[in-house]
């Protein structure tokens, strides 16, 4: 080699070495963020792919109110992310949840018991009813994919959780159970919104929900609950971030228009809807990324570069 090629190949090499280093900073900056929370592990496994997992496992990720506000607090983070672009929600332990934790509802009885008057016990619910509700809806605000990764029970709450997603995997013994009926209540977090436009089987969702009876993954295939099954938590994690890393390769500007518009579109009739993409496209179809995306196709290469959105 030449003294030439040697001093380029050393210049090259320190080049890649501190570009390694400046991303490694950067992925470390970026999950300083997302330290500080005591229900949730959130981590940085592929670029631009951030891992969040429900981590109470000895308590079967039961949904406490700091889980709950957790939740909604990361998914908030992320949406403003620029770093990120596709998310992976699973669960530590066991199992996925175990749905809401039974100690909690000590709070709510001190609302019901207490000696407010039945108008002001009433606001108080409904405030704090409104409050769950909302931290379940900033998944589904989020403008980047969820990818829903479940294992084992999804009870209560956590089909109302799943139902906020996009995509939902999970694994072969996976089960699932509309719970409330049996705790005397209507579930109120969402899934008696969401839940039948994500199967689309009315007939099916009353069962679900009246009987409190226990879906297996089979079946949650079959009527749409969830796109596939994997033989275990291994499978399934390895499969869901791969998922992750095809979509974080795509243009952000595409992907996180596409996850808005398909939202949009399921609570708005299909001409508002297209007036809505027409108003949205005017602008985003002026993309860099557009371009890239046509000559990455073009030349056969699936490793376009995207900048930050």
């Amino acid at each position: 080699m030449s003294v030439f090629g040697a001093m380029f190949t050393r210049v090259s090499a320190s080049k890649l070495q501190l570009a390694a280093s400046s991303l490694s900073s950067k992925n470390v900056r970026m999950m300083s963020a997302y330290s500080d929370y005591k229900s949730l592990n959130v981590t940085n496994p592929e670029a631009h792919v951030v891992s969040v997992e429900l981590n109470r496992p000895e308590k079967m990720n039961a949904m406490n109110e700091t889980l709950w506000g957790e939740i909604g607090d990361v998914f908030r983070k992320i949406d403003k992310d620029p770093d990120c672009r596709v998310v992976l929600l699973s669960a530590a332990g066991k199992m996925f949840t175990s749905g809401i934790d039974l100690s909690d509802l000590t709070k709510l009885a001190s609302v019901i018991y207490g000696d407010d008057d039945i108008a002001r016990k009433s606001l108080m619910m409904y405030n704090q009813v409104s409050w769950y509700q909302d931290q379940f809806t900033d998944i589904e605000r989020c403008k980047k994919p969820v990818i829903a990764a479940i294992h084992n029970a999804c009870v209560g709450g956590g089909v109302d959780l799943i139902t906020a997603t996009d995509i939902r995997l999970a694994t072969a013994d996976a089960w699932f159970c509309v719970k409330e009926v049996d705790m005397g209540l209507a579930a109120d977090v969402g899934t008696l919104q969401r839940l039948p436009k994500v199967i689309g089987n009315q007939s099916l969702v009353n069962e679900l929900c009246l009987t409190a009876r226990k879906m297996k993954s089979d079946e949650a295939v079959s009527c749409g609950l969830i796109s596939r099954t994997y033989a275990d938590k291994e499978e399934l994690m390895k499969n869901a971030l791969e998922l992750a890393k095809q979509i974080a390769s795509k243009s952000p500007v595409a992907v996180q228009g596409t996850k808005m518009h398909l939202v949009y579109s399921r609570e708005h009739t299909v001409a508002e809807g297209l007036r809505n993409m027409s108003t949205w496209n005017m602008s985003m179809l002026q993309s860099e990324d557009v371009m890239k995306s046509a000559m990455a196709s073009m030349n056969k290469d699936e490793s376009a570069e995207f900048s930050k959105f």
